[in-house]
């Protein structure tokens, strides 16, 4: 008897199914070379030689003499087959042990967990020497009954829609109240640019100015301390941060019990800190019955989350997209397919209906008009025309006889088929598709990878360089005074140095939070 051995190559620069043909077609002659299959979408072609007379790296080299690069794949456990199977019936540890020892003995089995409290089986195998159904059937005259665990199909995890209306809603709350919060911000400084207008072409004293500021209808105080413009940003500031920011607050506490920080944390502390401060102050400036007005900053809260809550509702739509047709796709999968035996001369002797992830590799399938295709296979007889624009976008049915390859998922059109399934399950022609659009999702581009991983630095960096701030204002007020004084416009003569010197300390840290949120790496 000759060894047959198997491995793998990884073929590139395959366009079409041509290519494919080309390869097998070429190989087949070959000495040695018993059988190879080729996937076009995995690209990667199963062949089984002779060791004796041919070695993996000489199959490789009559691949490129081909005109395709090829490598040999060295890890060649891609091959196994995995089971996750419901078993019923187990009472005891014995079951466990009586199944999982029957099964090791089972040739082509490799390896095979039991889990009495789950009723689950995790079964590895050889698919060149066993299939799903055989395990199932050595499970089943043990005496248990037994069931594929359910895959879900629907691909429910690949939808947005809740995610959308979050942020959706976010954002609409975010912008109802942000347009006044930015339209008082406008007239205010149109108006500041006036008065320094008057104040620059009628030489007017300090005390004139003050009172022509005062006289403003926004500047006008409800409560000593308390402007119009100050009580109305913090009226419509109060909602945003709660009804806006409320997602944005659930992320950053999540991030932080893992003690990492994300943009989410920077967002929710220069947010919270402005309205804090702002609020605080606000309460300082009537406790004090003061005459000129706090600078507050509540305009930042509702502009920041417009821009971010925008940001993240359009990144999931985008997403959902995508999604959208990974659903689709997935859709196009048949979920039951006729497996029929054959006795000499093609007869047929019986036909059974399984489940798709139950077809192993090897079994003739016999697939009606106007039936879809469960797996990649070749024709072994029949003739019929088929619908591969799933595929193709070719809307052209195409011919198929005997020796012609066909893919999951295309649909049978007038005549009845029997094929030989050449891939099954994962590596399908349409599940590797799908797999490489999850993949493609699911995988950053290293430049958001280098973001993401900046972003970790900066949070910190931002916080410590606004603690800086605070501290080296204080230092300088408390060396020399006359340069705060010469900053710190319209504060209360009557309060103490010290006093004036931490709250412009505490203003600039803020000011530098404030900025540093929004910055372009964490909106992009």
């Amino acid at each position: 008897t000759k060894t047959v051995s198997k491995c793998y190559v990884q073929v590139t620069g395959m366009t079409c199914a041509s290519c494919v043909a080309n390869i097998e077609r070429n190989l087949r002659r070959e000495d040695g070379i018993h059988s190879i299959l080729v996937a076009l979408m995995a690209g990667k072609a199963e062949v089984r030689y002779n060791p004796a007379v041919i070695h993996p790296s000489a199959i490789a080299e009559l691949i490129r003499e081909l005109g395709f690069g090829a490598t040999v794949m060295e890890n060649c456990g891609e091959g196994d087959g995995i089971l996750e199977l419901v078993v019923r019936g187990m009472t005891c540890a014995s079951c466990v042990h009586k199944i999982e020892s029957t099964l090791m003995k089972t040739n082509g089995v490799l390896y095979c967990s039991v889990a009495l409290a789950t009723n689950k089986a995790h079964i590895k195998y050889d698919p060149e020497i066993i299939g799903p159904r055989d395990v199932i059937q050595v499970v089943k005259d043990l005496g248990f009954t037994t069931s594929l665990v359910k895959k879900d199909r629907s691909a429910s995890h690949l939808d947005h829609k809740q995610e959308i209306r979050q942020w959706k809603r976010s954002f609409v709350v975010s912008l109802v109240f942000c347009i006044p919060v930015m339209g008082l911000m406008i007239y205010m400084m149109v108006m500041d640019s006036q008065l320094s207008d008057a104040h620059a072409h009628h030489n007017m004293s300090s005390e004139e100015m003050e009172a022509l500021h005062s006289s403003m209808v926004l500047e006008y105080q409800l409560l000593p301390g308390l402007s119009v413009m100050n009580f109305l940003s913090f009226l419509l500031c109060v909602p945003v941060q709660v009804f806006g920011g409320w997602h944005f607050y659930i992320q950053a506490y999540k991030a932080l019990k893992h003690r990492t920080a994300n943009m989410d944390v920077l967002i929710v502390l220069a947010t919270s800190i402005a309205f804090v401060y702002s609020f605080v102050i606000l309460l300082v400036a009537m406790a004090e019955k003061a005459k000129a007005n706090p600078v507050t900053f509540f305009d930042t809260p509702p502009m920041l989350f417009v821009f971010i809550s925008l940001g993240r509702w359009l990144e999931h739509v985008a997403k959902g997209k995508t999604s959208e047709a990974l659903a689709r796709l997935i859709s196009l999968q048949a979920t039951e397919a006729t497996i029929v035996t054959l006795g000499p001369d093609n007869v047929l002797l019986s036909e059974e209906q399984v489940d798709v992830e139950l077809v192993q590799r090897g079994d003739v399938v016999k697939v009606i008009p106007g039936g879809k295709f469960p797996v990649d296979g070749r024709v072994i007889e029949g003739h019929s025309m088929v619908d591969e624009s799933l595929i193709t976008g070719e809307a052209m049915p195409v011919t198929k006889k005997p020796g012609n390859t066909v893919i999951a998922g295309s649909i049978n059109q007038n005549g009845s088929l029997l094929i030989l399934a050449t891939h099954v399950g994962a590596d399908t022609t349409l599940s590797q598709i799908v797999k490489l659009v999850e993949e493609a999702q699911t995988s950053k581009a290293p430049i958001q990878q280098f973001a993401d991983k900046l972003s970790g630095y900066f949070v910190p960096c931002i916080v410590a360089v606004s603690v800086v701030t605070l501290f080296a204002w204080i230092i300088i007020g408390f060396v020399d005074f006359e340069i705060v004084e010469k900053y710190f416009l319209g504060y209360n003569k009557s309060i103490s140095a010290a006093e004036v010197i931490i709250r412009f300390a505490f203003q600039a840290s803020i000011t530098v939070l404030c900025i540093a949120c929004p910055c372009s790496l964490g909106l992009a």
